[in-house]
């Protein structure tokens, strides 16, 4: 199962919490109140944030946090990204030469192919979109409907 980890999911709650105070710095306490984590949990994801650049850490007794940038200009990879390091689906989507078979090996390319379209669905996904609920579901296409006559015999 493909999944990212725990903390890089707290770290996109977290990020959404700062997204919706975009002009406010909140403490780390503050954050954990909002995005219903401990406050550990947010120290955590909070330093490869800032590492990152995606998120500024003040210090002194108003001290907190804020994003670096606008919510519409963080993707999601970046995020995913801060936490977990460059996405790859497999080994190889991201270093060669690590592979015992890779000279030979006949799905490198498709697996290449597909985290490629992945990075690219989260680079377009803002941190901001995260913020509007989902859209709905297309609607099913129109059935028609078929009488049926069983004849009596």
């Amino acid at each position: 199962m493909l999944r990212v980890t725990k903390l890089t999911d707290y770290a996109t709650v977290v990020m959404t919490v700062l997204a919706t105070r975009p002009d406010d710095v909140l403490s780390t306490s503050e954050l954990a109140e909002r995005a219903g984590l401990e406050p550990p949990t947010v120290a955590k994801v909070l330093k490869p944030l800032a590492q990152a650049g995606l998120v500024e850490g003040f210090r002194g007794v108003n001290g907190g946090y804020r994003l670096a940038r606008p919510a519409n200009e963080i993707g999601l990879i970046e995020i995913v990204e801060a936490m977990e390091g460059p996405l790859g689906m497999t080994e190889c989507s991201v270093h060669g030469g690590n592979c015992t078979i890779e000279d030979q090996c006949g799905v490198r390319a498709n697996w290449r192919h597909i985290n490629d379209v992945i990075v690219a669905a989260l680079r377009d996904m803002t941190l901001a979109q995260m913020l509007e609920p989902p859209a709905s579901p297309p609607a099913p296409p129109d059935t028609k409907r078929i009488d049926l006559r069983l004849a009596n015999i």
